[in-house]
């Protein structure tokens, strides 16, 4: 039971830094990331290459978060003429030139057969049982990190400016703002959160292939973002933990109807997975912690004007 915990907290964490990361691009830059799995591709990919050549794991990961994070920004960079459907095209062909590479160059990627025997950061220095309780919570204390940074971004002045370019992008420039940098910084940010994941993923599984990589990716950060209420990264947090409880706690459905086969089984888990969040957005359709909003006090009334109001003329 304990491996299971650690298990879900691992892949807890996992996703909700990559929630963390479409948050930042389209909850609260407004910037539709359909590629998100091509992202996440890279930056798993770019940490198995780079840690089985040698590079240690720990400066690996930090590569493969540059990585990332410049790939994000040059597709932002390509984009900037775009409205934010043609930005998701984009991102989405993108995703599908990445897994094109992955499967096809063996001399990069070893093709369908992955990566195997990808190492782990410090994982000679302790046994199986002790570091997988390491594994999580280094998993956790990167979340903490990416958490903890968006968080203060998001109610920084920089924050304020690009929830004003997502609101009406047109206004933000005619008060001087450069939109294109606020995109393309936001655009980064997420790359770097999302390349620390894909390097997660990597270490975590220490093999990779390119089936591990698909647009479930995508939709399952999505699904977090929306539960937890768009542009907020505590409601992320919870929504990333209530998705993992719909995902899981189907699981055992199995245990409550013994008599339905697997088939059966599974398509009765995507069903109560849909009618869950069906509920979650009629009864929180703003999520279940909505996004921060800075607030302006209104001034108390004057206790003098009150007393002794101006006489009509």
């Amino acid at each position: 039971m304990t491996a299971y915990l650690l298990t879900i907290a691992t892949l807890v964490a996992i996703a909700a830094i990559v929630g963390l990361a479409l948050n930042m691009q389209w909850g609260l830059g407004g910037m539709v990331n359909f590629g998100l799995g091509g992202f996440y591709t890279v930056g798993a990919y770019s940490c198995a290459i780079l840690a089985t050549s040698g590079v240690s794991p720990l400066a690996a990961m930090l590569l493969a978060m540059a990585i990332c994070a410049i790939s994000c920004m040059l597709v932002s960079l390509i984009s900037l003429r775009l409205s934010e459907d043609y930005l998701a095209i984009v991102t989405l062909g993108f995703a599908e030139v990445v897994r094109l590479v992955v499967l096809n160059e063996a001399w990069l990627t070893q093709g369908a057969l992955g990566i195997s025997g990808i190492p782990r950061p410090l994982a000679d220095r302790m046994g199986s049982d002790a570091y997988a309780v390491f594994f999580a919570a280094f998993a956790l204390g990167v979340l903490a990190f990416v958490f903890f940074l968006f968080e203060r971004i998001s109610r920084s002045p920089y924050g304020r400016a690009l929830r004003a370019v997502r609101e009406d992008s047109v206004v933000a420039a005619t008060l001087g703002k450069r939109v294109w940098w606020l995109r393309m910084r936001a655009f980064g940010l997420g790359g770097i959160a999302i390349g620390a994941a894909g390097a997660l993923h990597a270490f975590y599984y220490t093999y990779i292939d390119p089936g591990q990589f698909g647009p479930i990716i995508t939709a399952y950060a999505f699904m977090a973002v929306i539960a937890g209420g768009r542009g907020s990264h505590r409601g992320l947090l919870l929504g990333a933990g209530s998705v993992m409880v719909l995902l899981e706690g189907t699981r055992f459905v199995k245990d409550w109807i013994p008599f339905l086969d697997a088939g059966q089984l599974a398509a009765l888990r995507l069903s109560l997975i849909g009618l869950g969040l069906i509920l979650l957005l009629i009864y929180r359709p703003h999520g279940l912690l909505p996004e921060y909003r800075l607030q302006v006090k209104k001034p108390d009334p004057d206790p003098d004007f009150a007393a002794h109001p101006p006489a009509r003329s």
